[in-house]
């Protein structure tokens, strides 16, 4: 059992279980009833997304180092918040009881809060699969 880390809009690897969307907002214009069946996600969890201003900071900033570093320190600092810190923890006990994916629809996700999402969750002892 474990929670991978995709790219929304993905195709669905087998076994990756149920997929949750850790997004500020749902994917422009595809009807809701079309989510899950368009491999977006089965289930929103935005509570789990940076901030719509950590967002817009990192829109603007110029993709550096410095800049990532800031981003990577501030939606740290937003998941340790009691609703995101309850959330990570539950997601790291489900993981090694059944599969599901966690994800973002960044293209990279070096440069993707996803991958500050698995280093929280494996911080918490998640079981994390392969990408």
């Amino acid at each position: 059992m474990s929670v991978s880390v995709v790219r929304l809009g993905s195709p669905r690897k087998q076994n990756e279980g149920l997929r949750l969307g850790t997004v500020r907002r749902p994917p422009r214009g595809v009807p809701k009833s079309d989510f899950a069946r368009l491999d977006f996600y089965d289930l929103w969890m935005p509570d789990l997304a940076p901030s719509a201003e950590l967002v817009s900071f990192a829109q603007h900033s110029n993709g550096d180092e410095k800049s990532w570093k800031t981003f990577d320190r501030r939606y740290r600092a937003e998941m340790k918040k009691p609703e995101p810190a309850r959330l990570l923890d539950l997601l790291a006990a489900l993981s090694h009881q059944t599969n599901f994916s966690v994800g973002c629809y960044c293209e990279d996700e070096r440069r993707c809060h996803r991958s500050i999402l698995r280093k929280l969750l494996t911080e918490r002892g998640a079981e994390i699969g392969a990408s």
